[in-house]
């Protein structure tokens, strides 16, 4: 039972509820404003989504205890077969029986010894965007960075195992999948309806399960190959010496290479805004980039050397199985990036964050200003 050591659990009914509907409108209309507004009323607040109840933790406390003890609150439920029927039934997603023996075979494929080969790939794709951008351009950044990102977990995972057509088409399937998802999940009974946003998420997650099959497929053909995050999954094996099999190591790329680009496009998205909004800070991480890099692209060797850019990192970002990864990746692109370029504010316009499968701005609208 969820309680409070330090005073009583303020448990309520949030109000407002419509006939039928519950709270559905109010919460589809603006869910972060609606779900800001409920700690005023307990600190576990139950809300009704048309047939649906569910119990939001509005306190810190039991937030923590949720997240923190998956053995007690473990990821069953609605929610979590939604997700599963959707990205299948991999570390990020799995219940707590299924994730002792997921983490061991994941955990290989993040070893330190690896990221410095996937940190050669992130430099590549880093570079090719700060020559894409031009003094005086506007860009959105939450689209640029998840742009990275994305390319990045491609190519990470699939080295060259696949063509650009068909990175290309994984790319459009994980620029779907976070749009769509966050509503699937809370409001369900929706995903039947035959809506535009529902096929074009059907179709992105029927082609993404193709992709994913032939190139996992070709992989099992292949008695060796390049050595990416592929490759480490195919290896992998647990206590009893048993790999994945096919349905295991579609689930796992999906939940990888989703949740990989999401969370991090994510903090690099904040982190430029924060930036923005404190010069000083700004100031610190662009002479850090200037001593460091000299308008070089950041390498795998130069990051014990960009401690400022480290602590703005993880400032902004998630911890998983995929911790050191991400910040390998989010580090490179923000002390690079910044090594040739300022983003500066559009003035008047409102960064307002929006309600995806992870917490990021709407849009970001900065200019782009040349630095040498």
């Amino acid at each position: 039972m969820l309680a409070l050591d330090s005073a009583p659990l303020r448990s309520a009914r949030a109000p407002g509820s419509w006939p039928l509907a519950g709270h559905l409108f109010r919460f589809g209309r603006d869910p972060l404003r609606f779900l800001g507004s409920l700690p005023a009323h307990g600190d576990l607040v139950e809300i009704r989504l048309a047939v649906q109840d569910v119990h939001v933790l509005c306190h810190p406390d039991l937030a923590r205890r949720a997240l923190a003890d998956g053995r007690t609150f473990d990821r069953t439920g609605p929610v979590y077969d939604r997700i599963r029927a959707d990205m299948g039934n991999g570390l990020a997603t799995c219940a707590h029986t299924d994730h002792r023996r997921q983490r061991l075979l994941m955990q290989p494929a993040f070893r330190r010894d690896r990221l410095s080969h996937y940190a050669a790939v992130m430099q590549e794709e880093i570079a090719a965007l700060a020559d894409r951008w031009r003094p005086g351009q506007v860009i959105d950044v939450v689209e640029a960075m998840f742009a990275l990102t994305t390319s990045i977990a491609v190519r990470t995972l699939f080295s060259s195992r696949v063509d650009e057509s068909t990175a290309a088409g994984l790319r459009h399937c994980l620029d779907v999948f976070p749009r769509g998802s966050y509503t699937r999940v809370l409001l369900p009974f929706t995903t039947a309806l035959p809506t535009p946003a529902n096929r074009r998420f059907a179709r992105a997650l029927a082609q993404w399960r193709i992709y994913v099959g032939r190139v996992v497929a070709d992989g099992r053909r292949r008695q060796s190959g390049p050595q990416d995050l592929l490759s480490s999954l195919l290896d992998a094996r647990d206590d009893e010496q048993s790999g994945m099999n096919e349905q295991e190591l579609a689930d796992q790329i999906a939940v990888l290479v989703l949740a990989g680009a999401e969370t991090t496009s994510a903090a690099l998205a904040w982190s430029w805004h924060l930036l923005g909004a404190h010069p000083p800070a700004e100031e610190e991480l662009l002479a850090e980039a200037d001593a460091v890099l000299g308008g070089a692209v950041a390498t795998w060797q130069d990051l014990p050397r960009l401690e400022h850019t480290d602590r703005v990192v993880r400032e902004a970002a998630t911890q998983c199985i995929g911790e050191s990864f991400a910040l390998t990746e989010a580090s490179l692109a923000l002390a690079s990036l910044a090594s040739r370029w300022r983003l500066r504010p559009v003035p008047g316009a409102v960064v307002r964050p929006a309600a995806r499968s992870v917490l990021c701005p709407r849009t970001l609208p900065m200019r782009v200003v040349g630095r040498h």
